[in-house]
């Protein structure tokens, strides 16, 4: 599957710092420390409608973390999928009466318009979920010579005993597991199964669904396979960072930590496991269910810059839970018109000071808030004319761009 056009990504003097964030499994900050080539995996999208602020608020996250290692010296290997083939994906296109195929593709053409549009680095590798079938059956039948699956009806499950250490990454008791598995696709109810908690690896067809012809049957895979699959394929065991939202903590990253685990007969299958927080509208999540939703597409299509989308996104740490209002919008295009005016000065204070703060705020843990406020002081000294290095607001604009992902000057913006 086709990613989008990565921007292009300056070099600032200097060295970067070490990158420290907050892995869910330790429930502590943790140094990231990748060999030359860090690894990091970010679940995406299920394309059975647009991207929201809360998606881009995770994408946007994990694009600092492409960032940070970057400008710390590392090459990075950064793997996402497409969900192009699950529920909410086909039962959207039965309620609207399109095909399903044609659905998402529509919609991931559009995240990738709003991913370009919002300066996030492509990953190497962008990978559906159907396209991945083929190393899925090979886990599953991986997991079948191991008595770590089996039948129920044709369906094909994962036994979750044959993983001592199911549990370790979100930290859950097992009543919480077992509400929560029941919100987000599981089948706590479901007969037959050796424990409630067990995860389907492949279904048969369903009526008026979609299915391939395979050696498990006639069917589809199941949701936390799909992932496993492809970053076991493109990564290999122990890579640096599974990233994405909060709500994947239990039971899609948890799930798939345990079939790794037993499939690769190794540990780790991520060295952390680092989780955005959820944006809110109207004081719920927001979410294509409720349909709170606002669309970062909906917001380009009425005339808002981008980066003051992205710099309201920015505006909050990754890690906490937070409402979308109007005012984040407006104090982000102020802030976005006050930085370019800043940048556009013929001279400015030191930006070496700007650029070794915005470095230390940034590896640790993605502290967005106070990057920018460090901006925000350079800016206001430009505005009472302290500072006469000529060099400064092309470095300061340099700089917001290599690590914030910022576009303050018309030739970067291009």
């Amino acid at each position: 599957m086709e990613a989008w056009p990565s921007p292009d990504l300056p070099v600032l003097p200097g060295e970067g710092l070490p990158l420290r964030l907050f892995d869910t499994a330790l429930q502590a900050l943790v140094a990231t420390a990748p060999g030359p080539t860090a690894r990091m995996y970010v679940c995406g999208i299920t394309p059975y409608d647009a991207t929201h602020l809360g998606h881009a608020a995770t994408y946007v996250a994990f694009d600092l973390v492409n960032r940070l290692w970057r400008d710390s010296g590392h090459d990075v290997l950064y793997v996402q999928n497409v969900t192009d083939i699950d529920d909410p994906l086909l039962e959207r296109a039965v309620a609207t009466g399109q095909d399903w195929t044609a659905l998402a593709a529509r919609e991931t053409a559009l995240f990738r318009e709003d991913m370009t549009s919002l300066r996030i680095l492509a990953p190497d590798h962008y990978i559906g979920a159907v396209e991945a079938i083929p190393h899925i059956i090979e886990l599953v039948q991986s997991l079948q010579d191991r008595d770590a699956a089996y039948d129920v009806d044709g369906d094909v499950y994962f036994d979750l005993s044959a993983d001592h250490r199911f549990g370790d990454v979100a930290n859950l008791g097992r009543e919480q597991m077992l509400r929560i598995f029941a919100e987000r696709g599981g089948d706590p109810e479901r007969v037959g199964k050796r424990d409630a908690l067990d995860c389907l690896l492949w279904q048969q067809q369903r009526p008026d669904e979609p299915a391939w012809e395979t050696p498990l049957g006639h069917g589809r895979p199941g949701w936390h396979i799909e992932c496993t699959a492809i970053a076991l394929r493109y990564l290999g065991m122990g890579f640096d960072v599974q990233g994405g939202g909060s709500d994947l903590a239990f039971p899609h990253h948890e799930m798939g930590a345990s079939e790794a685990h037993v499939i690769a007969g190794d540990w780790p299958y991520a060295r952390a496991y680092v989780h955005a927080g959820m944006v809110g509208l109207d004081g719920e999540k927001m979410s294509k269910s409720r349909g709170n939703l606002v669309f970062v597409s909906t917001l380009r299509r009425s005339g808002v810059d981008p980066m003051a989308i992205r710099l309201a996104l920015l505006g909050h740490h990754y890690r906490g839970d937070w409402e979308w209002t109007a005012a984040d919008l407006a104090t982000a295009q102020e802030r976005l018109a006050t930085w370019r005016r800043a940048v556009a000065a013929q001279t400015g204070p030191d930006a070496a000071v700007v650029v070794r703060q915005l470095r230390e705020a940034l590896t640790d843990d993605l502290d967005t808030p106070r990057a920018l406020r460090v901006v925000d002081q350079w800016t206001r000294d430009v505005q009472r004319g302290r500072g006469s290095d000529p060099a400064a607001p092309s470095t300061v604009a340099t700089a917001a761009d290599a690590l914030l992902g910022i576009a303050l000057t018309q030739s970067i913006a291009q």
